[in-house]
């Protein structure tokens, strides 16, 4: 039980803070991290408590390795653990990630640094294909349980031609599939759990109004409460607000924001904290993080010990029926004004380079990132053009 400590919280802080040092590769990595801690070698939890603990992050809007990282430190050490673990998960690549943005972004960097950038932002909208991909067939297996394969195809279709075309309407369009799909299942009579609960998209969808600090907030919330489908999807939703909206960054500064938020260690939401950094600074990347997670938090710590009802209450899953496949084809929507911010012909290359190690070699994002911004720096140095 998650009041009878199964560790110390210098252990919580030091073991957490290991895997925030060394989790790169997104979820996938960071759930395996935690399995082999809490479940193989300390016994923390058995391997069914954190099968569950997965199925019920995933039900629940935001980074859901975060909301993991967080709901096993609870269950280790209560809500003092949540707090020292989900921070411990999380300040590593914080630092590490502003300390990249300074670089990127402020005055004129070398000219390997803006090479460095120009080649791993040309590979990003392969990763945002690589990874709606991914989500894919899981999605479509399940779509026949609750749902129908039409309705799945037609949410997907909605989100991705949202997040080509419309940009800060996806918000709304996300939170209308997952009505959308609580009501046909209330219609044939599957859903008998309750009312929705959909006061937080609602409320969030509503807007907060004028100054950086308050449009930085808008825009992290957005972030951290309506990420339905994993990390990724937080790419439409910043880019229309951080470039089209704000105009806080270039096309190609949020590039370089993506692909840092891909090879540092821990949460792909991490990328929020340069989209702030570019607003106000370091005050302003600090703010963006703090709110962005402050969702994971507050779902862990008020609601960890309902995660069973969770789970069960069909309203929840109806509405995610709904929202999971629209994000997923937002993700892949996203790729189009991704590539299309590219400017220079070997930049295509890099993402064309890119899409054949993603989806073909079946390379992971970090190394083909990393191969992007190598490729980059060989380009401008034997005479290519940087991107204006």
């Amino acid at each position: 039980m998650s009041d009878q400590p199964r560790a110390g919280l210098a252990t919580v802080l030091q073991e957490w803070g290991r895997i925030g040092c060394v989790g790169f590769g997104g979820p996938p990595a960071h759930i395996a991290l935690l399995r082999k801690l809490c479940v193989d070698d300390r016994r923390w939890l058995d391997a069914r408590e954190f099968e569950d603990a997965i199925a019920a992050c995933n039900l629940l809007p935001g980074p859901a390795s975060t909301q993991l990282a967080i709901f096993c430190a609870w269950r280790v050490r209560g809500r003092a653990g949540a707090l020292v673990g989900g921070l411990a998960f999380i300040v590593p690549g914080l630092i590490v990630i502003l300390a990249l943005a300074a670089l990127f972004l402020h005055g004129d960097p070398p000219t390997w640094v803006k090479a460095a950038g120009a080649g791993a932002g040309a590979a990003v909208a392969a990763v945002a294909v690589q990874a709606g991909t991914s989500l894919m067939p899981a999605g479509w297996r399940r779509a026949p349980e609750h749902s129908s394969r039409v309705r799945w195809t037609a949410y997907l279709l909605v989100g991705a031609v949202a997040a080509a075309t419309i940009g800060p309407w996806l918000v709304l369009l996300l939170v209308a599939c997952g009505v959308v799909e609580a009501i046909a299942q209330r219609s044939v009579g599957r859903d008998t759990a309750g009312s929705p609960r959909l006061g937080l998209p609602v409320l969030a969808a509503a807007g907060l109004g004028g100054g950086v600090a308050l449009s930085i907030a808008w825009v992290a919330l957005k972030v951290g409460a309506l990420s339905y489908g994993g990390g990724f999807v937080i790419i439409p939703l910043m880019r229309a607000d951080a470039v089209d909206h704000y105009h806080w960054m270039t096309g190609a500064q949020f590039l370089n924001a993506v692909a840092l938020g891909q090879i540092t260690p821990g949460p792909v939401v991490q990328t929020v904290a340069v989209v702030g950094y570019a607003a106000a600074g370091l005050g302003g990347g600090l703010l963006a993080s703090a709110v962005a997670f402050s969702p994971s938090f507050a779902f862990i710590l008020l609601g960890a010990d309902r995660f069973d009802r969770l789970r069960g209450n069909r309203t929840v899953r109806a509405f995610l029926d709904g929202a999971g496949p629209a994000a997923i084809g937002a993700i892949l929507g996203s790729a189009v004004p991704l590539a299309l911010t590219l400017d220079r012909a070997w930049q295509f290359a890099v993402l064309a380079g890119a899409a054949v190690l993603l989806l073909a070699a079946r390379r992971g994002p970090v190394l083909t990132l990393l191969t992007a911004a190598a490729a980059g720096i060989v380009i401008v140095l034997a005479g290519g053009p940087l991107p204006p």
